[in-house]
C-alpha cells in the first residue's frame, strides 16, 4: 500500500488508474492538496463506496 509521500509523487499516474476504474470520478474528487489528504480520501470513499485501504490497494 503506497504511503502519503509515494502518492504525492505519483499522483497524476494514480489519478488515471482511479478514473479508469471509476468513470464517475471528477478532477475535483481527485484534487490532492497538501494538508488535505483526509478530506480527499473521504470524498473518494463516499464516491466509490470503498474504504481508504481498499482504494490504496487499487493503486499498487
Amino acid at each position: 500500500m503506497p504511503n502519503s509521500r509515494e502518492i504525492e509523487g505519483n499522483w497524476n499516474e494514480m489519478k488515471g488508474k482511479l478514473k479508469q476504474q471509476f468513470a464517475d470520478l471528477t478532477d475535483d474528487d481527485l484534487l490532492y492538496e497538501e494538508g488535505k489528504e483526509d478530506e480527499m480520501w473521504g470524498r473518494l470513499q463516499q464516491k466509490v463506496g470503498k474504504t481508504e485501504k481498499e482504494i490504496r490497494s487499487l493503486l499498487e
